[in-house]
């Protein structure tokens, strides 16, 4: 018996990977979260599966599936929404499962970051503007950061931010951020991206925080922050240059 975590993408259901999508049909069990994955996708499942969905279940109550599952002999199809590398929640899941000698598998999934960055149709990292992206949150009811790990901290690096958990504050964002980028920096506050009734928000730090209140987000959205989102008039990357020697190339 095996727990497949899966990484069920951003939202909508054909951004699952083969891989998922072939656990998903070979599991006897799956657990889901109900609140932020797309149902379409248990269509998956197989035929009598038992289906769970974890939006109201405590960490006790999922660990105690996975054991009755053990006993049984059942593998498990674990659903998480967008990847499973970054605020996942999977970190603790796999923690109970090493202590029971329960075996699971990771399959990732496609990040809300990728499928916000294909929304707006821009690369997150242009040549000279813009090389690195920071994917981070900040401090809230389910935990605080770590110290060091601040807005002002990686704003500082010019980076593209990715701050995700966080349209709730996004007036804080903008202070914080709006003296190390400039008050002009383009914004993009992504919305359930990829779930058909996504959206874009588009502002600079000086006037995003009341286009979001205009708008009444809340929730599911992803806040985007840097030059490269703008980038104009930027070098070609030296990748595909005639002059650039590289042994693909005769």
């Amino acid at each position: 018996m095996t727990v497949h975590f899966i990484g069920a993408g951003p939202g909508a259901a054909d951004l699952i990977t083969l891989r998922g999508r072939d656990l998903l049909a070979a599991c006897p069990v799956c657990l889901y979260a109900g609140s932020v994955v797309a149902p379409e996708l248990l269509a998956h499942c197989p035929p009598g599966a038992r289906i769970v969905d974890t939006a109201p279940l405590d960490l006790d109550q999922i660990e105690a599936e996975y054991v009755a599952a053990h006993t049984a002999g059942q593998d498990v199809a674990r659903l998480h929404s967008g990847d499973l590398a970054v605020f996942s929640a999977v970190a603790e899941q796999m923690r109970r499962l090493d202590r029971r000698g329960i075996p699971y598998t990771l399959t990732p999934g496609v990040p809300a970051f990728s499928a916000a960055a294909a929304l707006l149709r821009r690369e997150l990292t242009i040549p000279e503007v813009a090389q690195s992206v920071v994917l981070t949150r900040i401090s809230g009811r389910a935990s605080s950061m770590p110290p060091g790990e601040t807005l002002a901290a990686f704003g500082a690096t010019g980076a593209t931010l990715a701050i995700h958990l966080a349209v709730h504050a996004i007036d804080r964002i903008a202070a914080e951020l709006s003296p190390l980028y400039g008050a002009e920096c383009p914004v993009a506050v992504v919305v359930r991206a990829s779930w058909p009734d996504q959206r874009v928000l588009r502002g600079t730090l000086g006037n995003i925080a009341a286009i979001v209140a205009a708008e009444n987000v809340e929730r599911m959205a992803l806040v985007l922050v840097g030059p490269a989102l703008g980038a104009e008039g930027f070098r070609d990357s030296a990748l595909y240059d005639p002059d650039y020697r590289r042994r693909f190339r005769a």
